[in-house]
């Protein structure tokens, strides 16, 4: 494991490249998947995220862009507001910078947006576009922070502030949802159909709705992203209980790559950011929901 990176603590070290995260206050278990601080102290950062849930990021020197699966290039801005993502993404910084965010539970996204999450799918958009000048304040308020206790109290009041905006999701379905893709390591679609009562044309509008994502699409994105990251700690997929998710070696290759953004051989000896972002998630393993731990 490199010793040039980290995944818990304070984010003020030396190292090329620093990720911590942190998982949200109890009242926010539902909304938000997790925190995270990171330093980029290096002249350029370039690396491929896997492909996600929707983020808010803070960032202190806004000079790149993400680049998604389908090609749209956003440039990043002081703060971003980046949609669920239905494969890897690039991101790119063209200077050091720092960023502090969270990740968004699709309840979070529904009471942020109010909106369908797929109409956000693999694109980004300029925060204050949504909040105007105040959000430069929260952004002054986190880059004036004097550690990362006070980032997070400041970046849990500001979720609690913003995510007033809208109706609440329905949480019975949302919850069905996350159980249907972390109990099986394959999930199937009939299988949700008939844990929601609901038709298939339902379930797809409702997914669609609060994941971005088809039902379909959105298991094949929670197998892949789960595999890569048992990979990337240095598990077997057997003992992952996920030999058995990929019909054979190619497919696996195939979706990994597609969803994580680089090959199962890659995964063997995984970059700072990949290592620092699988094993920061993994420390989170009983503070957060499976589906963040795990992924």
């Amino acid at each position: 494991m490199s010793d040039n990176i980290s995944s818990s603590g304070d984010v003020s070290g030396e190292a090329p490249f620093e990720l911590h995260y942190f998982p949200p206050d109890p009242d926010l278990a539902d909304m938000v998947s997790s925190f995270y601080a990171a330093r980029v102290n290096m002249p350029r950062f370039d690396e491929y995220e896997r492909a996600d849930r929707p983020q808010f990021r803070f960032v202190t020197a806004a000079d790149g862009e993400y680049v998604f699966a389908d090609g749209h290039r956003s440039q990043v801005c002081n703060a971003n507001i980046v949609g669920p993502t239905s494969g890897r993404v690039r991101a790119i910084s063209n200077c050091p910078t720092r960023m502090f965010g969270f990740g968004m539970l699709p309840a979070g996204w529904a009471a942020l947006m109010g909106d369908d999450a797929e109409k956000l799918t693999d694109r980004a958009i300029d925060a204050a576009d949504l909040f105007g000048d105040w959000i430069g304040e929260v952004a002054a308020a986190l880059e004036n922070a004097a550690d990362a206790a006070e980032q997070l109290v400041i970046g849990n009041n500001f979720v609690r502030e913003i995510l007033k905006r809208n109706e609440p999701a329905p949480m019975w379905f949302i919850r069905t949802v996350d159980r249907w893709l972390t109990e099986s390591a394959s999930p199937q679609v009939p299988e949700l159909v008939d844990a929601t009562g609901m038709s298939i044309r339902s379930v797809e509008r409702m997914t669609k709705h609060y994941y971005g994502l088809s039902p379909r699409m959105l298991a094949r994105k929670y197998r892949a992203v789960r595999a890569a990251s048992a990979l990337a700690r240095g598990e077997g997929l057997d003992a992952a209980a996920l030999g058995d998710a990929f019909y054979d070696q190619s497919h696996l290759i195939r979706e990994i790559k597609r969803f994580a953004g680089a090959t199962p051989g890659q995964l063997g000896k995984p970059s700072r950011y990949t290592e620092a972002t699988t094993r920061g998630r993994k420390e989170l393993a009983g503070k957060v929901s499976p589906l963040v731990s795990e992924t």
